[in-house]
């Protein structure tokens, strides 16, 4: 038997399962083949992977040695399918391009679509929204190229660049009793009820709004958790209750939800542009040059009242395929 890729899933499958039915049932393949294909192995490499003298089987010494190396070999497969399929994206001329919520209504990220859209037109643009947990997870495992976030973001082998950092407004109800004010100190917001979005997905927004209130003097009274920031909105415009948000949402529900400046110390929400540390295609090294370059324009953009990225921009493909 000429060992093939199949024959390394087939052991790694068992090696992991420790039980054949199981490993059959994750390949998809019936019992007898698999025990058939590693005793073949066991033979071919003229050493003992599995033993079988016990109830349940059980890993000899070679087995363990030879499971890690073709975890490692298998992972290197998967990592060379992903890199060839990069390079044959920077020839086609393909960007994928992830964002959060709050960021498909940021001035400067329409910006740079709209810009990178101009100067290239023969490249392809695909888009997808998601939580900035989820987008850095689709960076690592190559199912994005670039993606517009909220920091903080740690993962391996990503790369964020800061590239502004956005005032936050208070969002209230028009029939609430802060509705008519010109601006407020957050202190004054102590004894409200909040509308939040969760820290698992959106852990800077989340830690910013949390952090600010603690520093002056309380801990916001959370009412309810929305998944995303256009649903905070349409909590508050129903008097769940308040919240805080970057002053780029302030166009939705402008009938419905008052928004109020902060006055005092700066409350602001970081946004930056992520991708693969060992990037190299052209096209999505020039995406991201061409937002760090609005970034540096970004007082000659105006705010556009409830302007989004998916409603704006229907020349770009779209696709929202993390929820």
């Amino acid at each position: 038997m000429e060992m093939e890729l199949r024959h390394l899933r087939y052991f790694l499958a068992v090696a992991e399962e420790l039980n054949f039915t199981r490993a059959a049932r994750r390949l998809h393949i019936a019992q007898p083949p698999l025990t058939q294909q590693i005793k073949a192995l066991e033979a071919e490499m003229g050493v003992t992977l599995i033993d079988r003298s016990a109830y349940h089987i059980e890993l000899t010494d070679a087995g363990r040695a030879f499971s890690a190396e073709v975890a490692r070999i298998l992972g290197d497969v998967r990592n060379a399918v992903l890199v060839a399929k990069r390079a044959a994206r920077s020839a086609a001329g393909q960007v994928r391009v992830g964002f959060t919520a709050s960021a498909s209504f940021n001035p400067l990220v329409m910006s740079a679509f709209r810009t990178f859209r101009s100067d290239h037109p023969g490249i392809d643009v695909s888009l997808e929204e998601s939580q900035s947990t989820e987008l850095a997870l689709a960076l690592r495992e190559g199912r994005i190229d670039v993606a517009f976030v909220r920091p903080p973001l740690t993962a391996d082998g990503i790369v964020l660049h800061p590239l502004e950092e956005e005032e936050m407004v208070v969002a209230v109800a028009r029939g609430h009793r802060l509705a008519r004010r010109k601006w407020i100190h957050l202190r004054e917001l102590a004894a409200e009820t909040f509308v939040l979005y969760p820290r698992a997905v959106r852990p800077g927004l989340a830690d910013t709004v949390v952090a600010a209130c603690e520093q002056a003097g309380f801990v916001p009274k959370v009412e309810q958790y929305a998944p995303q920031l256009s649903s905070t909105i349409n909590l508050v415009a129903t008097s769940l209750g308040i919240s805080i948000v970057p002053r780029s949402m302030q166009g939705l529900q402008p009938r419905a939800v008052a928004y109020l400046p902060l006055r005092g110390r700066p409350l602001t929400a970081l946004l930056g542009i992520a991708h693969r540390t060992a990037e190299s295609s052209a096209p999505v090294l020039g995406f991201v040059t061409t937002a760090r370059a609005r970034q540096e324009s970004l007082t000659d953009w105006p705010l556009l009242s409830g302007e989004r990225l998916l409603a704006n921009i229907p020349s770009i493909a779209k696709r929202s395929s993390f929820g």
